[in-house]
């Protein structure tokens, strides 16, 4: 037995030492493995699915996306439910935060090489604090969790019974606040488009989810605006400005659209059903109105805002927050003809230019290789196939109703792009950090661009 506990040590601590992109995509993978074999069992659906269904809903899951190819309130058992809630919390964790979780139950040690690691995801220029944002993180999780779940008892329990309705509770909880879109009702959030405690809690926890656990640290310790990092600022800053278009944004075009918020008799159910969508596109996915009836150009907003996505280490996916303003910040230095990028009395340097380069440059390429492959298979829905796209790579997980219609490599396509949206960026942060300076510097030359 002891030999077996030192070999099983041995191997996780090479998998976390010698590659540690690779391992942490491989901690992911695994996990979807297991959940799709959870899946599988008797015991945990209410009539048989197929393996593609299990290991599609498993990705899903763990890269909490929320996309569906069946109805997991009337497919899932108890049992089936409580797998999917785990998975989507494992998942939603965050890559090192898991694998530290995972160690400590193991009672592995993470040594310095994989703090060294854990520091470049969570940010943090030095280990000293390492450990205490970890412990943050996880006291954030339950908090913010148990808080939403004892909230929406109040809307639940009274249409459902104190068990089912302290269930959903939970699950919609952990699914909100890690922003993974899964719903246990077969019309979604629908039919609580005028619920005032459900419009207020469930945005609420994916948008404290969606910020970054360093920006939930940086609000706790430091309490002032002036004392927050630039990171911070630029993070609630974006966030507010994206609220305030997607909301405005699809109040003005859908106001009048007889399927979605036409055909609400109300104006404050109007107005708190737009208040929905506008957040619910930083990649959370749960819908009170129809998606699937929206105009194009609304569709087309939404997509826009599923690319950009929420925060660094946090619950959400998209290119990010920051991603988008350093672009749009580096974009308009270039026009007044300025080598230097500020922001809130900060500059923010030459090497995180190129990174949002990079991962820009990669995420829009993924997306056209994407829709490019689903637009061969899938002909005459170019527009459903864009919003897919967009959705799995933005771990979104809303839809205008395609997923059910994806053939069986659609489903390989949109669970890659769901696994990439997730970890990608991420193991991509890991090459992009380690520095190396070059042997030899050739001399300058003129390239003509535009």
């Amino acid at each position: 037995m002891a030999l077996k506990r030192h070999a099983r040590n041995r191997l996780l601590r090479k998998l976390l030492y010698l590659s540690p992109p690779l391992s942490l995509a491989a901690l992911y993978a695994m996990l979807i493995l297991l959940g799709g074999l959870l899946f599988k069992l008797d015991l945990s659906t209410t009539s048989p699915i197929s393996w593609s269904d299990a290991f599609f809903t498993a990705a899903s899951a763990v890269t909490v996306t929320g996309l569906a190819v069946f109805d997991p309130g009337v497919r899932f058992t108890l049992f089936g439910e409580a797998v999917l809630m785990v998975l989507i919390q494992l998942g939603g964790l965050g890559l090192m935060t898991f694998a530290v979780l995972v160690l400590a139950a193991l009672r592995v040690p993470l040594g310095i090489t994989g703090q060294i690691y854990l520091r470049e995801e969570l940010n943090q220029s030095s280990l000293a604090r390492l450990m205490a944002l970890v412990r943050r993180i996880f006291q954030v999780v339950l908090f913010c969790e148990l808080l939403g779940a004892a909230l929406l008892c109040i809307s639940f329990v009274p249409q459902l019974g104190w068990w089912d309705g302290l269930w959903s509770a939970l699950f919609h909880s952990v699914s909100a606040f890690n922003n993974a879109g899964f719903s246990t009702f077969s019309n979604g959030l629908v039919p609580f488009a005028g619920d005032r405690i459900v419009n207020t809690v469930i945005p609420a926890l994916f948008i404290v989810g969606g910020i970054g656990y360093v920006v939930i640290d940086d609000i706790v310790r430091l309490r002032r605006w002036s004392a927050f990092s630039l990171h911070t600022k630029i993070m609630l800053t974006g966030t507010v400005a994206l609220i305030l278009f997607g909301c405005g944004g699809f109040a003005l075009l859908e106001w009048h659209n007889p399927h979605t918020l036409g055909a609400i008799d109300s104006t404050e159910t109007r107005l708190w059903a737009s208040w929905f969508q506008g957040v619910t596109t930083r990649t959370a996915g749960f819908n009170t109105v129809d998606i699937a009836h929206i105009h194009d150009s609304t569709a087309l907003m939404m997509i826009s805002m599923m690319l950009i996505g929420g925060g660094p280490t946090s619950t959400a996916g998209g290119i990010k927050v920051t991603t988008f303003v350093v672009m749009c910040l580096a974009t308009i230095a270039f026009f007044q003809r300025r080598t230097q990028l500020n922001a809130f009395g900060r500059s923010i340097g030459l090497i995180e230019v190129l990174k949002v380069m990079a991962l820009t440059a990669i995420s829009v390429v993924l997306c056209f290789i994407g829709v490019f492959v689903l637009a061969a298979t899938h002909e005459g829905h170019f527009l459903d196939v864009s919003f897919e796209v967009a959705s799995a790579f933005g771990t979104v997980g809303l839809s205008r109703g395609f997923t059910d219609d994806l053939s069986e490599s659609g489903r390989a396509v949109i669970a890659v792009i769901m696994f990439i949206g997730r970890v990608g960026p991420l193991t991509l942060g890991y090459f992009l950090a380690t520095r190396s300076a070059p042997l030899v510097r050739f001399p300058e030359g003129r390239v003509h661009l535009g």
